[in-house]
């Protein structure tokens, strides 16, 4: 069982860079692979990146790729989403997920956090 906590949203211009968090429970968290998905109003859910369990492999969306960065630091049991030159289109409600093995497949993960809203305004 795990449970997910994000954080660090807000409203902020374009261009500028804002750093989620999504903490996690559990003695194994570490042991699962971490992504981060986001959902625009009116828009399907996407992927937008995902980080193996040890951090060693990632996948970055093409949208964002070159602005977004995934990291994790696994004896805080965190996983962050470090997001620069922001743009109006990344504005979605930003979610955080564990799966059991590494997957770009949202059914893959087992456990998700509430969200957190990142705004951008032009």
């Amino acid at each position: 069982q795990v449970q997910l906590v994000e954080s660090g949203g807000g409203l902020v211009q374009a261009g500028d860079s804002l750093r989620l968090s999504c903490v996690a429970s559990g003695r194994t968290a570490s042991s699962h692979a971490m992504g981060w998905f986001r959902q625009a109003p009116g828009k399907e859910r996407e992927i937008v990146a995902v980080i193996s369990r040890s951090g060693g492999s990632t996948y970055i969306a093409t949208s964002v790729k070159g602005r977004f960065t995934i990291s994790r630091d696994n004896a805080k049991n965190t996983v962050y989403l470090q997001m620069n030159s922001l743009k109006p289109e990344d504005t979605a409600v930003y979610y955080c997920a564990a799966a059991r093995v590494y997957t770009v497949t949202s059914y893959g993960y087992d456990y998700w956090g509430q969200g957190t809203q990142v705004t951008v305004s032009s």
